[in-house]
């Protein structure tokens, strides 16, 4: 069992809902990086650590420009992870990265890397899982917990191969397209999750539209958790610190009152 899990089960089986938070790595900028961090991993079971790349497939526009400025601040993946090495110790923390970066650096080294920095799990949305099992070795030789992303489309029998490969969590995706906050929760967020509940045993945490503590609790009434990208984000950005973490602890609060 990697850290990861074992710690979020221990939070699951204390009738907790899981939230996982997601800040790009040296935003604002390199200075006030750390006490953003903390704001967010105050309110957090795990923090989502994203690494700025240049070509995001996944991200939509509040997290597409995070990274755009955070490569302008120069804040790469490897300076991200230089960064996350002098994060004072608490809080997990799982980057979120494509593959491109890892390719470029090498899977062991890349893994080695973070292992060192901190991070104790991985997310790659865009490698299959039919050529993801080199980094997997690697990430398993570091002790990083793989965090796989089940689509809304997946058949069932793929989902059980995605599931079977997640030795963190499972990433249940809410809809289809790029990140971005959502005026309602899309039903196909209770469909993704209960193929996971089936395949499954792990915690399932769904991510991709969750905007506000409204659809954080709607999310977690059928999943073990939620993880909150742009919205964060957002708040940083537009209010800094001290509002991201008001808006976190309004979530935190939501979830907490699902677990009395």
């Amino acid at each position: 069992m990697t850290a990861l899990l074992a710690h979020l089960s221990g939070r699951v089986d204390a009738g907790a809902k899981l939230l996982v938070p997601y800040v790009m790595t040296g935003l604002p900028d390199r200075v006030s990086f750390p006490a953003a961090f903390a704001a967010v991993a105050e309110h957090a079971d795990v923090v989502e650590l994203g690494l700025a790349y240049s070509d995001p497939l996944m991200d939509g526009p509040v997290i597409a420009a995070a990274g755009e400025r955070a490569l302008r601040e120069g804040v790469g993946p490897r300076h991200a992870l230089d960064l996350a090495r002098e994060l004072p110790a608490g809080v997990p923390r799982v980057v979120m990265t494509y593959y491109n970066p890892i390719h470029k650096m090498g899977e062991a080294e890349f893994c080695r890397v973070a292992a060192d920095a901190g991070v104790c799990g991985l997310i790659v949305p865009d490698i299959p899982i039919e050529e993801s099992g080199g980094l997997r070795s690697s990430a398993a030789e570091h002790g990083l917990a793989w965090i796989p992303l089940v689509a809304p489309t997946s058949s069932r029998k793929r989902v059980e191969s995605i599931a079977a490969t997640a030795t963190g969590f499972v990433y249940a995706v809410s809809t289809l397209g790029v990140t971005g906050t959502r005026r309602s929760l899309s039903e196909r967020a209770f469909a993704v999750v209960s193929a996971c509940r089936e395949a499954t045993d792990l915690p399932i945490c769904v991510g991709i539209g969750v905007s506000d503590a409204v659809q954080a609790v709607q999310a977690a009434e059928h999943a073990d958790g939620v993880v909150v990208g742009s919205a964060v984000v957002a708040a940083l950005l537009e209010t800094g610190a001290q509002g991201a973490s008001a808006f976190l602890a309004e979530l935190r609060s939501a979830l907490d009152r699902m677990s009395v």
